[in-house]
């Protein structure tokens, strides 16, 4: 996923840059209003801080509405409601106050690209392998034609790993979405609920191990 971060704060922007591309996003770094406008081609989500050197945030939330449908996050310090109201009104698709959590950017991120590709009538049908078909429209798992009952937090784990079609899916991208927070055995957890799902799709292999990021679904 191609990230525009518009971030005038080095140390900032050099902090989350590398927590980004280790969670497979191509971020693309500048520190102005006017350079976050020349840089929309070829971008998939924009991050944006609303406290830029040259344009006010919010302005250049509402020429980026004019002249793209990018999803826009506003990833701002002003935490007031009428802030974030204000950030809404003026075009953004979310509204993240910092401090924040990574996995919880990384999470609105894929969140809002998700939306986006729906809204463009991106077709969501079943991920089939083998003899397992998972429709992520119908919540529902078959094995070699019969119905499989799963944990809805169960479901959810396996309908990420499937839209994610074969791509890793990491630890703390997985517990962000799923659970919509990190805590000290989310680890343990996740791992918990990836062995009960093996068990009851009785396909070992097919959600694997990527050993110190995540898990993938094994399409190959």
């Amino acid at each position: 996923m191609r990230v525009l971060l518009v971030e005038d704060d080095h140390r900032v922007a050099e902090a989350l840059q590398p927590a980004l591309a280790r969670q497979g996003m191509s971020v693309r770094w500048v520190g102005s209003g006017r350079a976050a406008l020349a840089n929309l081609a070829e971008i998939d989500v924009v991050l944006l801080d609303l406290g830029l050197p040259d344009l006010d945030g919010l302005e250049v939330c509402r020429r980026i509405r004019a002249m793209s449908d990018v999803p826009v996050i506003v990833v701002s310090a002003r935490g007031e409601v009428d802030d974030r109201i204000l950030g809404l009104h003026s075009g953004a698709d979310d509204y993240l106050v910092k401090p924040y959590d990574v996995g919880e950017l990384v999470a609105r991120v894929h969140a809002v690209n998700r939306r986006r590709r729906a809204a463009e009538g991106e077709p969501a049908g079943p991920v089939e392998v083998d003899d397992v078909a998972i429709d992520l429209e119908r919540h529902q798992v078959t094995v070699a034609g019969e119905p499989v009952s799963l944990a809805r937090k169960e479901f959810q784990v396996l309908a990420m790993l499937a839209a994610a079609r074969g791509a890793v899916c990491s630890r703390e991208r997985i517990v962000a979405e799923v659970w919509g927070k990190s805590w000290p055995g989310a680890n343990r957890t996740l791992d918990v609920h990836v062995a009960t799902l093996r068990t009851k799709l009785g396909r070992p292999n097919l959600v694997q191990t990527v050993r110190g990021v995540g898990y993938r679904l094994d399409l190959d």
